[in-house]
């Protein structure tokens, strides 16, 4: 009888034994599976940020990208001539509508440089073909002579600037390129009536 009874015990401490070790088996293997869970959703979350960066480089449209280089262009343009006015032109009207130029139209520049690095577009460092010649030709003139060629220029420069960003401000389809277009606006609109108020004069 005691025989039976040692034998009994002996396939009960078994099935216990067998039965923990399962129960270790079966955490083992939900830790294992939060663990790959865990892992996983850091990765579709890498790839989630990656992906975003990617959309933020690349969020101006063609036609926004192709106004922000104009734009740049003709920035560096308004800087440049405004620059040569101020040290050449013999009224003291064109002289300082030139350094307001440089110091207007150089804070925009600086501001639309910044937006466009943070979409991942690299602007242009110089002038187009065109505001080269112009200004080659303005470097050549001197005098009275000067100062109507300049302002002529100014007139026509920033009435077709302020056509472009007016349409800009409608049209822009990426939200931090419309905000600065629509606080540049007023600027080039009041360098426009300054401009067609100097030419009336040195006429």
């Amino acid at each position: 009888m005691r025989k039976k009874w040692i034998f009994l015990f002996a396939i009960l401490a078994l099935v216990v034994f067998g039965c923990k070790k399962g129960e270790t088996t079966a955490t083992d293997t939900v830790t294992s599976t939060a663990e790959t869970a865990t892992s996983t959703s850091a990765t579709e979350t890498s790839a989630t940020t990656s992906t975003t960066g990617t959309m933020t480089a690349a969020s101006l449209s063609d036609a926004d990208k192709t106004f922000v280089t104009k734009a740049a262009e003709g920035g560096i343009a308004e800087v440049n001539a405004g620059q040569m006015a101020a040290t050449k032109a013999a009224s003291n009207d064109v002289k300082d509508f030139g350094n307001r130029m440089v110091n207007d139209h150089g804070k925009a520049n600086d501001e639309l440089k910044a937006l466009a690095s943070n979409k991942g577009l690299t602007l242009p460092t110089e002038t187009d073909a065109e505001h080269k010649k112009a200004a080659d030709a303005l470097s050549k003139k001197s005098g009275k002579d000067f100062d109507k060629t300049f302002m002529s220029d100014m007139v026509k420069d920033h009435t077709a600037v302020v056509a472009a960003f007016e349409k800009e401000s409608k049209s822009a389809q990426d939200p931090d390129l419309k905000s600065w277009v629509t606080k540049t606006l007023p600027t080039l609109q009041d360098h426009l009536k300054m401009a067609k108020q100097i030419q009336s004069k040195v006429k």
